[in-house]
C-alpha cells in the first residue's frame, strides 16, 4: 500500500498559519496496518505474570514500597533546617494557637467536654506527620465532622437517659459525668470504625471515591451543616451578647479573665468549660459493641473527611508543585482517626482556615504540624487549668465566627444560576436534604441525586447531524453553525455521550428522526410486499399447472380451444380490467404520501394511504403466469414499490465521544447495520477509540457482512469513502409501475389471463 503523508508549514499567508496533509483514506484495517497496533496480549500481562510481579521482592522494590507507605522517610532525610526550620516553626506556632480555641469549641459541636477537642488536635496531627503526603494541610478538628459526631453522640446518649432519680420522682437534673463518659465512648468507637474504613479503602486503591462528591455538593453540604451548628450552639449563647473582638485568642483570654474574677458560673449559673485534667489520658480500646449502631455514621464521616482533606491537599500541591497520593492520603487519614480513637479523640480531617494560615505564614513541610502539636501538648500539660472558667458561650461565639465563610457560600446560588442549572439543582437538593434529614442521610441522598443527574445527562444527550466546513476536514452541527454544509447523500450522526444500555434505544430513535427514515415501518412494508410477491408466484404456478392440464385435454380431444372464453357462457360480457398505477405525488418528499390509481376506467380513480389498503387492494388483478413477471417483480426495490423515496445512501455514525461500549449497545449497532442495509443504505462508523474497537471485537461485532472496513479513522475519511463508493449525489427516483393485462372474467368472477400487453418497471439513479 502506498502511504504518503506530507506535512507542510509554509510561509504565513495573510497572517494565518496553514498546514496540508496528504494521505490515503484510512479505514480500521489500514489504520492498524499503518500504526502497527499492539494486541491485547502485548499491552496487558497475563494473570500469572501479574501474580509473579506482585510476589517478587528485591531491594529497590522493597525500598519503594516502604517509602510509599511512610512518606516521611522520603522528605525528612532531605529536610534543610536552615531553609525550612524557621518558617515551619513560625507557621506551627500560629496554627497551634488556632488549634486551642477551635479544638475546644468544636468539641462542643460534638457534644463532648472541651478537653477532648484538644486531644483531637494533638494525636491525629502527629500520626499524619509520618503517613501523609500533603505538606500544607492542618489535620485536626473540623466544623462539619464535629457536627456529624455530635449527631451520633446525642442520638445514642440523649440527656433523658441520664436523668438522676430521687426516690420515685425523676428530677430535671442530668448526670453530666455519666452522660459525657458514655458520649466519649460513642465518639471514640465511631472514630475508630471510620478510620478503619478509610484504611481499608486506601489499601484497595479506592482513593477515587472522593471524586463522587462534587464541589457544589460539598459546598452545599457544609452550608447546611453550618445551620445545624448554629442550632447546636443556641443553648450556650441565649442571653449573651458578645462584643466585637480582634481575634479568637483575645476573646478567649478576655472571656476567661472576666468569668474568673466575676464568678459567672457561681453567681449567674453560666456554663463554663469546667475541669481540664492535666496530663495525657492513657489509651483504651473502644467499645466494639457500638460498631453495629454507628457503622452508617462512620462511613459518612470517612467519606466526607477524606473528600475535604484530598481537595485541600490537591489545591496546595498544585500551588507549590508537588504530588499528593490520593490512596496514601486515605490511609494516612484513616490511621490518624484510628490511633486517635484509642486516645478518646473524635473524627478529624484537614481544616481550611488552619491550612490557609499554615500556608500564608510560610509553612514548608509537615514539621509545622509537629510544632502546632507541641503547642497543644504544652497547653494540655501545663495551661489547661487556665481555661477552666472560660464560658462556653465564648466558644460558641468562636464557632459562629468560623462559620462565617460557610454562610457566604449562599452566594453560590447566584453563581450557579448563571453557569449551570443542573449544578444549582444539585446544590439545592443537597442543602435541603441535609437540612431536613440527618447529616448522614442527607449526604447519602445528595450523592444519590448527583449520580442520577449524571445518568440523566447520559440518557438524554444532544443528538446532531454534522456538516462540513467548506475547505476543511472539520464537521460541526448543522443546526448551530451557519457555515456548515451537508454532504449530499450522506448523513453524519453524532451523540454527545457514549452509547450504553441506558440510552441505546434512545440512540436508535434519534437516528431514525435525524435521518428522516422510519426504518421500522419501511421494513414492515417490505416484508408485506415480499409475502404478497410469494403469494403471486404460488398462484401463478397453480394457474400454469391448470393451463397445462387443459392443453393436454384439448390435444386428446383434437379440439382447438382457448384457455377460457366468455362466448361459452350465456350472459357473459367482456370486461377489461387492466391498469394499476402507483404514482408518487412528489417524488423527492419524505412524508410518505402517495396516490394510488386503480382500474382501467379513469372515473374509478381513488386516493388513499398504503397503510390503509387491504391485502387485496395491493394485489394486481391481472397477475401474470409467465416467469418474466416474477423475475421483474423480484428486481423491484422497496422504493420502486411506491412507498417512500429518500436521497440518503450512506449514514456515518460518529463515535468519537464514546469511551466504552457495552453488549447492549453492540447489539443495537448490529441491528442498525442490518436494518438499514435492507433499504440499500450503507452504515459506517468513524472516530472509534482503540478501547472501543477492542470491545467491539470481544463482543463479536465484526462478521463477514460487518467488517473493519466499515470503521474509519475520522469522519472525513468515511465521507471520502462514501463519495467515492456511491457518488456525490445518488438520488433514487421512481417512475410509476405500469402493469397492463387483458383479462377475461366469467360469471363466477374467475379471472383468466389471455395476454400480457406491457410491463414497465423502472428504477433509476441519477448522479449529479
Amino acid at each position: 500500500m502506498s502511504q504518503s503523508v506530507g506535512l507542510e508549514r509554509p510561509e504565513q499567508m495573510r497572517g494565518k498559519d496553514i498546514f496540508r496533509v496528504e494521505r490515503d483514506v484510512l479505514d480500521e484495517l489500514k489504520l492498524e496496518e499503518v500504526t502497527q497496533r499492539k494486541s491485547y496480549a502485548d499491552i496487558h500481562s497475563s494473570l500469572s505474570e501479574q501474580l509473579k510481579n506482585s510476589l517478587r521482592c528485591n531491594v529497590p522494590y522493597l525500598k519503594q514500597s516502604i517509602v510509599s507507605r511512610l512518606p516521611v522517610l522520603y522528605w525528612l532525610p532531605k529536610y534543610s533546617v536552615w531553609d525550612y526550620g524557621m518558617p515551619d516553626l513560625i507557621s506551627g506556632i500560629s496554627v497551634g494557637i488556632m488549634h486551642l480555641p477551635q479544638g475546644m469549641a468544636y468539641a462542643l459541636l460534638a457534644s463532648l467536654p472541651p478537653v477532648f477537642g484538644l486531644y483531637s488536635s494533638l494525636y491525629p496531627a502527629l500520626v499524619y506527620f509520618f503517613f501523609g503526603t500533603s505538606r500544607h494541610v492542618s489535620i485536626g478538628t473540623f466544623t462539619v465532622l464535629s457536627i456529624m459526631v455530635g449527631s451520633v453522640t446525642e442520638r445514642l446518649a440523649p440527656d433523658v437517659d441520664f436523668q438522676k432519680a430521687n426516690g420515685t420522682n425523676i428530677t430535671a437534673e442530668v448526670d453530666v459525668t455519666a452522660r459525657d463518659s458514655y458520649r466519649v465512648q460513642v465518639a471514640a468507637a465511631t472514630t475508630v470504625l471510620g478510620g478503619l474504613i478509610q484504611v481499608l479503602l486506601g489499601v484497595v486503591k479506592f482513593g477515587f471515591v472522593g471524586t463522587y462528591l462534587s464541589e457544589p455538593l460539598v459546598r452545599a453540604y457544609t452550608t447546611a451543616a453550618a445551620a445545624h451548628a448554629v442550632v447546636a450552639q443556641l443553648k450556650y449563647v441565649l442571653g449573651v451578647s458578645p462584643t466585637r473582638f480582634s481575634g479568637p485568642l483575645s476573646l478567649i483570654v478576655a472571656g476567661t479573665l472576666i468569668s474568673s474574677y466575676a464568678h459567672l458560673n457561681t453567681n449567674y449559673t453560666i456554663s463554663v468549660v469546667g475541669e481540664i485534667p492535666s496530663g495525657l489520658s492513657s489509651p483504651s480500646v473502644p467499645d466494639v459493641s457500638l460498631f453495629g449502631e454507628v457503622i452508617r455514621d462512620a462511613f459518612a464521616l470517612a467519606i466526607v473527611g477524606y473528600a475535604i482533606t484530598i481537595s485541600l491537599g490537591k489545591t496546595f500541591a498544585l500551588k507549590h508543585g508537588y504530588k499528593v497520593d490520593s490512596n496514601q492520603e486515605l490511609v494516612a487519614l484513616g490511621l490518624s482517626n484510628t490511633v486517635g480513637g484509642f486516645f478518646q479523640c473524635f473524627s478529624v480531617c484537614s481544616s481550611m482556615s488552619r491550612s490557609l494560615i499554615q500556608d500564608t505564614t510560610g509553612g514548608k513541610t509537615q514539621m509545622a504540624g509537629v510544632a502546632s502539636s507541641l503547642i497543644v501538648l504544652v497547653t494540655i500539660l501545663k495551661l489547661g487549668t487556665l481555661f477552666q472558667e472560660l464560658p462556653k458561650a465564648v466558644l460558641s461565639a468562636i464557632v459562629f465566627v468560623n462559620l462565617k465563610g460557610m454562610f457566604k457560600q449562599y452566594y453560590d446560588i447566584v453563581t450557579l444560576w448563571r453557569s449551570s442549572k443542573i449544578d444549582l439543582v444539585v446544590w439545592l437538593v443537597t442543602w435541603v436534604s441535609t437540612l431536613l434529614l440527618n447529616l448522614d442521610l442527607g449526604l447519602a441522598a445528595s450523592v444519590t441525586f448527583a449520580l442520577f443527574t449524571v445518568i440523566f445527562r447520559t440518557q438524554l444527550p444532544a443528538y446532531s447531524v454534522l456538516g462540513n466546513i467548506p475547505g476543511t476536514e472539520l464537521y460541526v452541527d448543522i443546526e448551530t453553525h451557519r457555515e456548515a454544509r451537508g454532504i449530499p447523500g450522506v448523513t453524519i450522526f453524532r451523540s454527545s455521550a457514549t452509547v450504553y444500555f441506558a440510552n441505546a434505544d434512545l440512540y436508535l430513535e434519534a437516528l431514525k428522526e435525524k435521518s428522516g427514515l422510519n426504518i421500522s415501518k419501511m421494513i414492515i412494508y417490505k416484508r408485506r410486499q415480499e409475502a404478497k410477491q410469494k403469494r403471486r408466484e404460488r398462484r401463478a404456478e397453480r394457474r400454469a399447472k391448470r393451463q397445462a392440464k387443459r392443453e393436454v385435454i384439448c390435444r386428446k380431444c383434437s379440439v382447438s380451444c382457448s384457455p377460457f372464453s366468455l362466448e361459452d357462457e350465456p350472459g357473459g360480457t367482456e370486461r377489461e380490467n387492466g391498469t394499476v398505477f402507483v404514482i408518487p405525488t412528489t417524488p423527492r418528499t419524505l412524508d410518505g404520501r402517495w396516490e394510488y390509481l386503480k382500474g382501467g376506467d379513469p372515473d374509478c380513480t381513488s386516493l388513499g394511504w398504503m397503510s390503509e389498503l387491504q391485502d387485496g387492494d395491493t394485489t394486481t388483478l391481472g397477475s401474470s403466469s409467465e416467469d418474466t413477471l416474477s423475475h421483474d417483480l423480484e428486481r423491484v426495490s422497496l422504493g420502486s414499490l411506491g412507498k417512500w423515496t429518500w436521497d440518503i445512501h450512506s449514514i456515518i455514525l460518529d463515535l468519537s465521544t464514546a469511551n466504552f461500549i457495552d453488549t447492549v449497545a453492540i447489539k443495537t449497532m448490529k441491528n442498525i447495520f442490518q436494518d438499514f442495509s435492507e433499504i440499500d443504505v450503507d452504515i459506517y462508523m468513524a472516530g472509534c477509540q482503540a478501547s472501543v474497537v477492542e470491545q467491539l471485537e470481544h463482543g463479536d461485532f465484526f462478521s463477514e457482512k460487518i467488517t473493519k472496513r466499515r470503521l474509519f479513522a475520522s469522519v472525513h475519511d468515511a465521507v471520502l469513502h462514501c463519495l467515492n463508493h456511491r457518488g456525490a449525489t445518488t438520488i433514487p427516483t421512481y417512475d410509476a409501475i405500469l402493469l397492463t393485462h387483458e383479462v377475461l372474467v366469467d360469471k363466477n368472477n374467475r379471472i383468466a389471463i389471455s395476454k400480457q400487453k406491457n410491463i414497465t418497471t423502472k428504477h433509476l439513479f441519477t448522479v449529479a
